[in-house]
């Protein structure tokens, strides 16, 4: 398609020519209705001067006799620019005026016409056209005064002709501004056209281009760079995930085939076959947290899991997960509190106890306190470590937070947006069991409910927290029953 025909097919350049079409109609009407009131207004001009010549010759003839018609008549048909005069007799006998002929009939039928005239002193033989009245005195005779109709003529075609250079000039400018509004909309498109091309053919990182203006055309390439960032952002995660699951699960996998091949090569009774067993199992069922981890966390990304959104406390969430990890808190020499007050809100309640549960779990296994070396003395009791874990949930402004605070190493500020992403695992946490994905889904369930997870300092310790968007008042809270969230590492 040649660039002439690209243009005249844009939706710009033919909501010109609408616009132009509309414009020129408007303008055609207007100096139309213009000209058609400059025409009735000459027209009202010139019977109201007639009719009130009329009046006055009538009262001359009626005072002077005919005699005194005859000389007003003639006195006022050798004026420059005079109207038109004649008086005849009964008979139809032209006595004076300056009318040197008429069309057939006119002097006949008294009232208004408008009709083809020659003036009495005129050399050529071209009729002029002209309105006039004729009025019957008495004894028979007849006179007529009208106005010549050329001055209504001239001005209505200058309207006419203003008309038709104005009808062309707002064409030309019409279509040469439809021409460069429409070459400019189509360098944008093409433009947004050849990224788009480069995307498809795999390159993500393109970006619609973006003027200064702040159009359509550039709200619309800003939304769609959104959307290529979070497209590129998932498509990076999805190729990580890939990756990791190729690097992290095959460690596992390769470890439980080693052992079933260990236990028929050398177990030889039922209870070296019986440990084996269980250690396969033991292996198998953290491969199984790890899948179903990775199954939470696309369906909290995918946004599948708005469909089982419902009204609840986020206090209630807090205190069934204190009542279910007191326990494993204690086991672990830890101590685990819990502060909260009412704080409604709308969501996943199995996500975000899910989510609660796995920031309990990390402190627990993440939070113990580092014991430094200490001096000797009656000030070493009260300088101890605390291994106090803290859940709370509570209300701040618009927004529900549901944090876990422990003080143990905490995580540096340079690693913390490293942390949320799937099965990373920093040094310090490389020792102990786990995946790597229990942040990661933090994160995705508070994105889903359109919040986000932050990791603070707790001056020492780590301060997590799921930051949501709080039930407006009005709305209540639904009552719900306790979920047992599945343990993620």
């Amino acid at each position: 398609m040649t660039a002439f025909g690209k243009l005249i097919r844009t939706t710009a350049f033919r909501l010109t020519l609408v616009y132009l079409f509309l414009f020129a109609l408007f303008a055609a009407s207007l100096l139309g209705y213009f000209a058609w009131n400059t025409r009735r207004l000459i027209t009202e001009q010139i019977t109201t001067t007639v009719n009130a010549e009329i009046g006055e010759i009538s009262d001359i003839f009626g005072r002077r006799g005919l005699r005194g018609l005859v000389l007003t008549i003639e006195n006022r048909a050798l004026r420059p620019g005079a109207n038109l005069y004649l008086v005849t007799t009964p008979a139809g006998q032209a006595i004076a005026g300056n009318v040197g002929s008429l069309a057939p009939g006119v002097m006949a039928t008294t009232g208004w016409s408008e009709t083809d005239y020659r003036r009495l002193d005129e050399q050529d033989t071209a009729d002029h056209r002209a309105l006039l009245r004729v009025t019957e005195l008495s004894s028979g005779f007849r006179l007529l005064i009208g106005r010549d109709l050329e001055e209504r003529r001239r001005l209505f075609g200058i309207v006419a002709n203003a008309a038709q250079w104005s009808v062309l000039i707002v064409v030309v400018l019409g279509l040469g501004g439809g021409i460069f509004v429409a070459r400019r909309v189509l360098r944008r498109i093409d433009a947004m056209t050849g990224t788009t091309q480069r995307i498809m053919a795999g390159d993500l990182s393109g970006r619609l281009p973006v003027g200064r203006s702040g159009d359509e055309l550039d709200r619309l390439a800003e939304n769609l760079n959104a959307m290529l960032e979070r497209i590129e952002a998932l498509m990076m995660g999805l190729k990580e995930v890939s990756d990791n699951i190729a690097h992290d699960l095959k460690t596992p996998l390769t470890r439980l085939r080693n052992r079933a091949e260990e236990a028929l090569a050398k177990s030889g009774s039922e209870a070296e076959y019986r440990g084996a067993l269980e250690r396969t199992i033991e292996e198998s069922d953290g491969l199984i947290r790890t899948f179903n981890a990775l199954l939470m966390i696309a369906r909290a990304e995918s946004g599948q899991a708005r469909g089982n959104m419902d009204n609840f406390d986020a206090a209630d969430v807090a205190n069934g997960i204190h009542e279910l990890y007191e326990p494993l808190a204690e086991d672990d020499g830890m101590t685990l509190h819990v502060k909260t007050e009412p704080a409604p809100l709308h969501g996943n309640r199995e996500l975000i106890s899910q989510a609660l549960a796995n920031l309990v779990e990390n402190a627990i296994k993440y939070g113990k306190p580092v014991v430094a070396p200490q001096p000797l003395g009656a000030d070493a009791v009260a300088k101890a470590p605390s291994k106090e874990i803290l859940i709370e949930a509570r209300r701040i402004g618009d927004q529900v937070q549901l944090s876990v605070t422990d003080h143990g190493p905490g995580i540096p500020p340079a690693d913390r947006k490293h942390a949320v992403e799937r099965f990373v695992r920093l040094e310090a946490s490389r020792t102990q069991p786990g995946s790597g994905l229990g942040l990661s889904l933090a994160s995705a369930v508070a994105t889903l409910h359109g919040g986000d997870l932050r990791l603070g300092d707790a001056y020492p310790g780590l301060t997590a927290t799921l930051a949501i968007p709080a039930l407006s008042a009005h709305d209540g809270v639904a009552a719900q029953t306790h979920d047992v969230p599945q343990k993620v590492a």
